[in-house]
Protein backbone atom coordinates (compact mmCIF):
# COMPACT_ATOMS: atom_id res chain seq x y z
CA UNK A 1 0.00 0.00 0.00
CA UNK A 2 1.30 3.58 -0.73
CA UNK A 3 -0.42 6.11 1.31
CA UNK A 4 -0.87 9.37 -0.12
CA UNK A 5 -1.11 11.74 3.02
CA UNK A 6 -3.41 15.13 1.93
CA UNK A 7 -3.36 17.91 4.46
CA UNK A 8 -7.00 19.88 3.55
CA UNK A 9 -6.90 23.08 1.92
CA UNK A 10 -6.87 26.58 3.80
CA UNK A 11 -9.97 26.61 6.28
CA UNK A 12 -11.47 30.08 7.06
CA UNK A 13 -9.59 29.98 10.22
CA UNK A 14 -6.17 29.69 8.60
CA UNK A 15 -7.06 32.43 6.78
CA UNK A 16 -7.11 34.32 10.04
CA UNK A 17 -4.35 32.49 11.84
CA UNK A 18 -6.89 31.37 14.41
CA UNK A 19 -6.23 27.62 16.09
CA UNK A 20 -9.15 25.45 15.12
CA UNK A 21 -8.11 21.81 16.17
CA UNK A 22 -11.39 20.59 16.64
CA UNK A 23 -13.59 22.88 15.99
CA UNK A 24 -15.66 21.98 12.56
CA UNK A 25 -14.18 25.19 9.89
CA UNK A 26 -14.80 24.97 6.22
CA UNK A 27 -12.34 25.95 3.29
CA UNK A 28 -11.83 29.52 2.53
CA UNK A 29 -11.71 30.25 -1.53
CA UNK A 30 -7.93 29.47 -1.62
CA UNK A 31 -8.47 26.43 0.02
CA UNK A 32 -10.77 25.22 -2.57
CA UNK A 33 -8.56 26.89 -5.51
CA UNK A 34 -5.87 23.88 -3.40
CA UNK A 35 -8.44 20.98 -3.54
CA UNK A 36 -8.92 21.50 -6.96
CA UNK A 37 -5.17 21.38 -7.79
CA UNK A 38 -4.89 18.29 -5.74
CA UNK A 39 -7.09 16.43 -7.49
CA UNK A 40 -5.26 17.73 -10.92
CA UNK A 41 -2.01 15.92 -9.52
CA UNK A 42 -3.85 13.21 -8.37
CA UNK A 43 -5.42 12.25 -11.62
CA UNK A 44 -1.91 12.70 -13.71
CA UNK A 45 0.43 11.09 -11.15
CA UNK A 46 -1.25 8.41 -9.16
CA UNK A 47 -3.54 5.46 -9.68
CA UNK A 48 -6.13 6.04 -6.31
CA UNK A 49 -8.18 3.08 -5.80
CA UNK A 50 -9.94 4.70 -2.11
CA UNK A 51 -9.76 7.61 -0.13
CA UNK A 52 -10.38 7.91 3.48
CA UNK A 53 -10.96 11.35 5.34
CA UNK A 54 -11.32 13.21 8.38
CA UNK A 55 -14.83 13.35 9.49
CA UNK A 56 -14.50 17.28 9.58
CA UNK A 57 -16.17 19.46 7.10
CA UNK A 58 -12.50 20.72 5.91
CA UNK A 59 -11.14 17.62 5.26
CA UNK A 60 -14.52 16.22 3.62
CA UNK A 61 -14.80 19.15 1.07
CA UNK A 62 -11.12 18.50 0.27
CA UNK A 63 -11.64 14.70 -0.48
CA UNK A 64 -15.02 15.83 -2.35
CA UNK A 65 -13.53 18.41 -4.68
CA UNK A 66 -10.12 16.48 -5.48
CA UNK A 67 -12.57 13.14 -6.34
CA UNK A 68 -15.00 15.00 -7.82
CA UNK A 69 -16.22 13.21 -10.73
CA UNK A 70 -13.42 10.08 -10.36
CA UNK A 71 -15.86 7.87 -8.57
CA UNK A 72 -13.23 7.05 -6.04
CA UNK A 73 -15.31 5.63 -2.69
CA UNK A 74 -14.38 7.94 0.48
CA UNK A 75 -14.43 6.33 3.92
CA UNK A 76 -14.69 8.38 6.40
CA UNK A 77 -12.81 7.70 9.59
CA UNK A 78 -13.00 9.27 13.10
CA UNK A 79 -9.42 8.17 13.72
CA UNK A 80 -8.66 11.21 11.54
CA UNK A 81 -9.90 14.21 12.46
CA UNK A 82 -7.72 16.87 13.77
CA UNK A 83 -5.98 17.00 17.25
CA UNK A 84 -7.64 18.88 19.96
CA UNK A 85 -6.40 22.07 21.11
CA UNK A 86 -8.17 23.02 24.34
CA UNK A 87 -8.24 26.30 25.78
CA UNK A 88 -6.66 27.93 22.35
CA UNK A 89 -8.80 27.01 19.97
CA UNK A 90 -10.89 29.85 18.72
CA UNK A 91 -7.90 32.82 19.57
CA UNK A 92 -5.66 33.58 17.44
CA UNK A 93 -1.80 33.03 17.44
CA UNK A 94 -1.15 36.77 18.28
CA UNK A 95 -3.99 36.09 21.17
CA UNK A 96 -1.91 33.00 22.41
CA UNK A 97 1.33 34.77 21.88
CA UNK A 98 0.37 37.67 24.28
CA UNK A 99 -0.18 35.44 27.10
CA UNK A 100 2.14 35.52 29.83
CA UNK A 101 5.34 33.98 29.23
CA UNK A 102 4.52 33.55 25.57
CA UNK A 103 3.17 29.68 25.73
CA UNK A 104 3.24 29.87 22.26
CA UNK A 105 6.81 29.95 21.59
CA UNK A 106 6.97 27.20 24.45
CA UNK A 107 4.62 24.63 22.26
CA UNK A 108 6.34 25.07 18.82
CA UNK A 109 9.37 24.44 20.44
CA UNK A 110 8.49 21.60 22.62
CA UNK A 111 4.75 20.35 21.86
CA UNK A 112 4.80 17.07 23.88
CA UNK A 113 6.18 18.99 27.23
CA UNK A 114 4.33 22.19 26.35
CA UNK A 115 0.86 21.33 25.40
CA UNK A 116 -2.24 23.72 25.74
CA UNK A 117 -4.22 23.33 28.16
CA UNK A 118 -6.82 20.92 27.78
CA UNK A 119 -5.25 20.00 24.02
CA UNK A 120 -5.35 16.11 23.64
CA UNK A 121 -2.27 14.39 24.54
CA UNK A 122 0.05 13.92 21.37
CA UNK A 123 0.63 9.89 22.92
CA UNK A 124 -3.48 9.61 21.92
CA UNK A 125 -3.60 11.63 18.96
CA UNK A 126 -0.84 8.82 17.61
CA UNK A 127 -2.72 5.55 19.07
CA UNK A 128 -5.58 6.51 17.27
CA UNK A 129 -3.75 7.79 13.85
CA UNK A 130 -2.22 4.36 13.68
CA UNK A 131 -5.37 2.47 14.49
CA UNK A 132 -6.88 4.62 11.44
CA UNK A 133 -3.77 3.44 9.11
CA UNK A 134 -3.49 -0.05 10.71
CA UNK A 135 -7.82 -0.65 9.50
CA UNK A 136 -7.00 0.97 5.97
CA UNK A 137 -3.77 -1.32 5.99
CA UNK A 138 -5.97 -4.40 6.28
CA UNK A 139 -8.33 -3.42 3.17
CA UNK A 140 -5.50 -2.55 0.47
CA UNK A 141 -2.71 -5.57 0.62
CA UNK A 142 -2.22 -5.61 -2.74
CA UNK A 143 0.00 -2.18 -3.22
CA UNK A 144 -2.60 0.17 -3.88
CA UNK A 145 -2.43 4.50 -3.78
CA UNK A 146 -4.66 5.36 -1.41
CA UNK A 147 -5.74 8.72 -0.22
CA UNK A 148 -5.27 9.94 3.56
CA UNK A 149 -6.81 13.68 3.64
CA UNK A 150 -6.38 14.80 6.91
CA UNK A 151 -5.05 17.03 8.89
CA UNK A 152 -1.62 19.30 10.15
CA UNK A 153 -1.67 17.64 13.12
CA UNK A 154 -2.29 14.42 12.39
CA UNK A 155 -0.10 13.78 9.29
CA UNK A 156 2.77 15.03 11.35
CA UNK A 157 2.27 13.03 14.57
CA UNK A 158 2.07 10.34 11.79
CA UNK A 159 5.47 11.25 10.42
CA UNK A 160 6.92 11.27 14.20
CA UNK A 161 5.76 7.77 14.43
CA UNK A 162 7.64 6.58 11.32
CA UNK A 163 10.45 8.54 11.59
CA UNK A 164 10.78 7.48 14.85
CA UNK A 165 11.20 10.73 16.96
CA UNK A 166 9.92 12.59 19.94
CA UNK A 167 6.78 14.20 19.22
CA UNK A 168 8.47 17.13 20.66
CA UNK A 169 10.21 17.77 17.18
CA UNK A 170 5.90 17.67 15.70
CA UNK A 171 6.29 21.53 14.23
CA UNK A 172 9.68 21.03 12.56
CA UNK A 173 8.20 18.98 9.74
CA UNK A 174 6.40 21.83 7.60
CA UNK A 175 3.11 20.35 5.69
CA UNK A 176 1.07 22.97 3.93
CA UNK A 177 -2.32 22.90 3.09
CA UNK A 178 -3.04 20.56 -0.09
CA UNK A 179 0.58 19.25 0.20
CA UNK A 180 1.28 15.25 -0.29
CA UNK A 181 3.41 13.48 1.71
CA UNK A 182 4.14 10.10 0.75
CA UNK A 183 4.55 6.44 3.03
CA UNK A 184 4.60 2.67 2.35
CA UNK A 185 4.63 2.20 5.71
CA UNK A 186 6.73 1.95 7.57
CA UNK A 187 9.08 3.79 5.34
CA UNK A 188 8.43 7.34 4.63
CA UNK A 189 9.16 8.14 1.19
CA UNK A 190 8.81 12.10 0.69
CA UNK A 191 7.30 14.96 2.70
CA UNK A 192 5.08 18.30 1.80
CA UNK A 193 5.04 18.03 -1.86
CA UNK A 194 3.20 21.34 -3.42
CA UNK A 195 4.99 21.42 -6.75
CA UNK A 196 1.11 20.97 -7.90
CA UNK A 197 0.45 23.77 -6.06
CA UNK A 198 0.08 27.53 -7.77
CA UNK A 199 2.62 29.78 -6.62
CA UNK A 200 0.53 32.17 -4.27
CA UNK A 201 -1.28 29.08 -2.56
CA UNK A 202 0.64 27.83 -0.20
CA UNK A 203 -0.38 28.05 3.12
CA UNK A 204 2.72 27.93 6.02
CA UNK A 205 2.84 25.71 8.82
CA UNK A 206 5.07 25.69 11.48
CA UNK A 207 8.46 27.46 12.72
CA UNK A 208 10.62 26.06 15.51
CA UNK A 209 11.86 29.38 15.38
CA UNK A 210 10.51 32.32 17.00
CA UNK A 211 8.56 34.16 13.82
CA UNK A 212 8.29 37.44 12.99
CA UNK A 213 4.95 38.34 14.04
CA UNK A 214 2.25 37.71 11.15
CA UNK A 215 4.15 35.29 9.56
CA UNK A 216 3.16 32.12 11.37
CA UNK A 217 -0.10 29.91 10.67
CA UNK A 218 -2.85 28.39 13.11
CA UNK A 219 -3.87 24.84 12.79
Amino acid sequence: MRLLLARHGQSLWNQVRKFQGANDVGLSDLGRTQAAALGSALRSGYRVTAAYVSPMCRALDTAEIALNGTGIPVTPLRELRELSLGEWEGCTVDEVRAREGNPYFSWVRAPLDCPPPGGEPLPDVCARVLQAIDRIAANHRNGEDVLVVAHGGVISVYLCHLLGVSFNHLWRMRIDNCSLTIARPPRLMSVNDTAHLPPSAGTRWFDVSEPARGTERAP
